[in-house]
């Protein structure tokens, strides 16, 4: 496992890290889901991505109990405030009120003394911007979080928020949380650039396209069974990307794969670590075997004959 430094901050992630978003407190049952900790763990996987929305807090709980036989300084422990956690109209948003609450209800379901990196899980556009980077500075000074981020924001709004953070020289965020993979490049044009500059990494979700590329999925054929598409519990987002031509494209991605030794899972992954702003993929498994095989692009790099190929097929 290679590893890389969050942003401008001293923080060494793991090119691949553990996400918990559509599996752990849901569709895989606790034990599964610390087989595949453990498994993530044992390859060299330090990041760990929740959320206190999944499974309304149960995936912290989940992950919480999994990693907690291990040292708390081995690992990188991050969650996420902001959406909904219930009916009332101060139970979502990155308020003051909320984020410390929340955060206060995400460090007793983890079973720890401080998260690593604390993220705003979208942006908030009825809570002041200086609001919410002035309690998450609090926590921060409190030794409840060590660092912050944000999920899904523009870039102006992740521009405004390095501009307010310096001006009241508070703690900068360090990290980004976007979905970004082959069939989903938005963060090229602004954000990377924006990011790099800023001193803000990448931590990117749903690097596979919710399985699209792995090449399990064939044009015109049934769904295979153990797969995600197959599993009501998991395939919402899925149907978006279950298109002829996308699937089309990755039939297209298997000989480069193949001369490369890879499978096109761990093709598409090294083709997002080709990104130097990109400090980690969030991968989602839901047995010990694809955390196997995903781990395996870490460390890759694709020649500038395979990119331009890629990117060929890509824009066809």
């Amino acid at each position: 496992m290679q590893y890389r430094r969050l942003g401008n901050s001293g923080l060494k992630v793991s090119e691949l890290s553990l996400g918990s978003w559509l599996t752990y407190g849901g569709a895989i049952d606790a034990k599964q889901s610390e087989s595949i900790i453990d498994k993530a763990y044992e390859l060299g996987i330090n990041l760990f991505d929740t959320a206190n929305v999944y499974h309304k807090g149960e995936a912290e709980r989940v992950m919480g109990r999994a990693l907690s036989k291990y040292p708390r300084d081995s690992y990188v422990l991050a969650t996420k405030v902001c959406v909904p956690m219930g009916d009332g109209p101060n139970d979502r948003g990155l308020s003051r009120k909320h984020i410390r609450e929340q955060c206060d209800a995400s460090l007793q379901r983890l079973g720890v003394d401080y998260i690593d990196l604390y993220q705003c899980h979208r942006y908030d556009t009825d809570t002041p911007l200086e609001e919410t980077l002035c309690a998450l500075d609090d926590l921060i000074k409190q030794g409840k979080v060590l660092y912050t981020g944000v999920s899904m924001w523009k870039a102006e709004q992740l521009l405004d928020a390095v501009y307010m953070a310096k001006a009241l020289r508070l703690h900068p965020i360090i990290s980004n949380q976007p979905q970004y993979h082959m069939f989903r490049r938005g963060i090229e044009k602004e954000i990377v650039p924006l990011s790099a500059r800023e001193g803000i990494g990448q931590i990117v979700f749903s690097p596979l396209a919710q399985g699209i590329l792995t090449g399990k999925y064939k044009p015109g054929m049934p769904f295979p069974s153990d797969s995600r598409a197959a599993d009501p519990e998991q395939n919402g987002a899925i149907f978006q990307l279950m298109k002829d031509e996308q699937l089309g494209k990755v039939e297209k991605l298997i000989p480069i794969a193949e001369r490369n030794e890879l499978s096109v899972a761990q093709l598409a992954l090294a083709w997002i670590l080709r990104l130097d702003n990109v400090a980690s993929c969030i991968i989602g498994a839901s047995r010990p075997q694809q955390v196997e095989e995903n781990v395996r692009a870490s460390g890759v790099k694709l020649s500038e004959t395979d990119l331009l190929e890629i990117e060929t097929i890509l824009q066809a």
